[in-house]
């Protein structure tokens, strides 16, 4: 047995969208969680579009979320100055602006799959979601995935493959079918250890006690 193999590891199964704050505030608060209890995860992040019509030129953020959850100009402002104070407790930058927009993602989870084929997928998850939320890039843009691409250690010429081919596309429509077919409606949605499913972002105390809940179960 290996010293690797000494440490206590969960599966964790994340279904999540790039542009969605709570997928990221939901991992920074899980992976506090796991350096609390010093068990391991093994991340698997899975496909799902919130907005799968968005034209390729996207659409204002402020007047998107009006739009989608009838938020009046005040509460949104409100829930972004939330979201900026929560990343900034968990260590990560959220820059939001009147020009702030959301993106058609669907070339975001081609690459996505592709990169676990590769054993890149989680750093391009967290290239994708600074670029996205802290450098404020268009990441449907080809420029913007490619430069994610390259910091995550990846071969930016065969991810450009990839999107012209689209040979991830198939799979990664078959993967959100799976999830909302099992009644994946919202992300974050975290399955842990392939047994407990967990939606939103819960809090650290909330994810600690799973864990440990998956470790006794576990053992």
């Amino acid at each position: 047995m290996s010293a690797a193999d000494t440490h206590p590891t969960v599966q964790v199964d994340i279904v999540s969208d790039v542009v969605c704050p709570w997928c990221i505030v939901g991992f920074l608060q899980l992976d506090q969680a796991l350096q609390q209890t010093g068990i391991q995860a093994r991340i698997r992040w899975h496909p799902f579009e919130l907005n799968p019509a968005m034209p390729p030129e996207g659409q204002n953020l402020r007047e998107h979320i009006m739009e989608k959850y009838g938020s009046t100009p005040d509460q949104s402002q409100q829930a972004r100055q939330q979201l900026t104070k929560l990343g900034a407790e968990l260590g990560f930058a959220f820059n939001f602006d009147d020009d702030s927009r959301i993106m058609n993602t669907f070339s975001t989870h081609q690459l996505l799959d592709w990169a676990e084929t590769q054993g890149r997928q989680h750093p391009l998850k967290m290239a994708l979601f600074k670029a996205y939320f802290t450098d404020q890039k268009d990441i449907s843009e080809i420029d913007t995935l490619l430069s994610a691409v390259s910091e995550a250690g990846l071969d930016a010429e065969a991810a450009r493959s990839v999107l012209e081919s689209g040979q991830q596309a198939s799979s990664v429509r078959e993967k959100q079918e799976f999830w909302t077919s099992r009644g994946i409606s919202g992300v974050p949605s975290m399955v842990f250890g392939g047994k407990y499913l967990v939606t939103g972002a819960q809090g650290v105390d909330a994810y600690r006690q799973i864990l440990h809940r998956c470790m006794a179960e576990a053992a």
